[in-house]
């Protein structure tokens, strides 16, 4: 294992808070990781989730290549210090560094080479299945839409996973408004690399994952058709935000001081 990325646009260590109402709710927190201890959390969260959701094989730990130069942001429940939910984010000049975005390895990104300003990857989102009511992925958002715009990002990018094991009813029904309502422009769409076939029958009503449904809400934009993603078995759509679309009643509700 690679040295934690250490990004000193990510300070200060603590980024975001909520402090529910009521006492006994819970007080989260989001912090940036700082040392292996607390990558090892969030890569054993990710595979516990996601083990559990997809289907995927780990050794106990969800790692790959790209995890050492991430930036990783935990949210955690401070009255037992339980790491609630996790994600990755990763810049456009620790991109090149990686060798890539971890997104080109499902899809040709060439049409995205036009975009002007700083690129930012957002991957490997997960929430604890105790921790679902929305108030983890606030605090999760809030600190986002603060690093968004702290650091002048330009574009938010990255993958929502469709899962397949129900033998792909709910990707079909899912796909034809994401097509008709979501799409970004034809000049920026991307292609997967491996293509997801839509030849399923629609056989129940559309209902989208949680976190697709999150990044939709935030603005992101669609950047095309969806690929297959063998070792989670589930249909991977791209995502696509301008961070400058951020509209100001998201900003008033999310952005906070640091």
């Amino acid at each position: 294992m690679q040295a934690v990325a250490q990004n000193s646009h990510a300070s200060p260590a603590v980024i975001g808070t909520i402090i529910p109402a009521r006492s006994n709710k819970p007080r989260l927190e989001a912090r940036f990781v700082r040392h292996q201890q607390e990558l090892r959390e969030a890569q054993r969260l990710r595979a516990d989730v996601f083990g559990a959701e997809y289907g995927a094989r780990f050794d106990g730990l969800d790692h790959d290549h790209f995890d050492a130069y991430c930036d990783h942001l935990n949210v955690y429940d401070t009255a037992n210090d339980l790491l609630v939910a996790t994600t990755r984010l990763l810049t456009s000049e620790r991109a090149r560094l990686a060798g890539s975005f971890y997104s080109a390895h499902e899809f040709d990104m060439t049409a995205l080479q036009q975009l002007p300003g700083r690129l930012l990857e957002i991957g490997r989102t997960c929430v604890h299945p105790d921790y679902r009511s929305g108030a983890a992925i606030t605090v999760l958002w809030s600190s986002l839409a603060d690093y968004l715009m702290r650091q002048d990002f330009s574009y938010l990018l990255g993958c929502a996973s469709i899962s397949l094991r129900d033998g792909g009813h709910n990707f079909a029904a899912i796909m034809p408004e994401l097509r008709e309502k979501h799409l970004v422009e034809p000049a920026l769409r991307v292609v997967p690399r491996r293509a997801v076939s839509s030849d399923t029958p629609a056989a129940i009503p559309a209902s989208l994952p949680p976190l697709l449904k999150a990044y939709l809400r935030m603005g992101c934009k669609i950047g095309g058709e969806a690929c297959w993603d063998p070792e989670f078995q589930c249909a991977d759509v791209f995502v696509l935000l301008d961070v400058a679309t951020l509209s100001a009643r998201y900003a008033q509700r999310f952005l906070k001081a640091g």
